[in-house]
């Protein structure tokens, strides 16, 4: 039984101390989670993309005006992209060479199948961004030189690409990159 002190009022016994301790530390761990919470979500919140960019995530291009031989320069992200259609010569010899000893040679090896969508072998989508230093090479436009193997040349440092885009001469340390895309018959979306 709990005793009474001089005023008639029982006292606390130990049990219920530890009952009232334990609340309040849970009622302050509490409030400071949610203290926690509050303070870091604006601060993770601000690291979220902006609207701008989200607009940019993808980019839809029609190529339906693209010839075979013809390549056009497209902008995803705020860079280059190439987009080429390869002409049947084109296609045979990019994967002729893939059976050469030249192409074991090779920094990158890869395949035009590899760099292409099955069944689009002839539509050829690469970031128009050097692999060197990040210099934009010529051969996406009319009348820009193309380099010894017929696909694109890079005038800051030298490298030459084929016209599958894979790095055959000079610095370039790997093949212009391929983008995530997709063809929805004469609609190509980027990102």
């Amino acid at each position: 039984m709990a005793q009474e002190a001089a005023t008639g009022t029982p006292l606390a016994t130990e049990d219920e101390g530890v009952r009232r301790r334990d609340f309040i530390n849970i009622a302050a761990v509490s409030a400071a989670g949610v203290g926690g919470v509050a303070v870091i979500y604006p601060l993770i919140s601000q690291m979220a993309p902006s609207a701008d960019v989200l607009a940019e995530s993808s980019t839809e291009i029609d190529i339906a005006a693209v010839q075979p031989g013809q390549a056009i320069k497209a902008v995803f992200r705020r860079q280059p992209v190439f987009i080429r259609n390869l002409t049947p010569a084109e296609v045979k010899a990019a994967t002729e060479f893939e059976a050469t000893p030249d192409f074991n040679k090779m920094r990158d090896k890869q395949t035009l199948a590899e760099r292409t969508k099955e069944g689009h072998a002839n539509l050829l989508i690469t970031m128009g961004i050097c692999t060197h230093l990040g210099c934009v090479p010529q051969g996406a436009g009319a009348g820009e030189v193309k380099g010894e193997f017929g696909g694109y040349f890079c005038p800051c440092h030298g490298s030459h690409y084929d016209t599958a885009a894979r790095i055959r001469k000079g610095p370039a340390p790997r093949n212009l990159d391929v983008p995530e895309y997709a063809i929805n018959g004469t609609i190509v979306k980027i990102g």
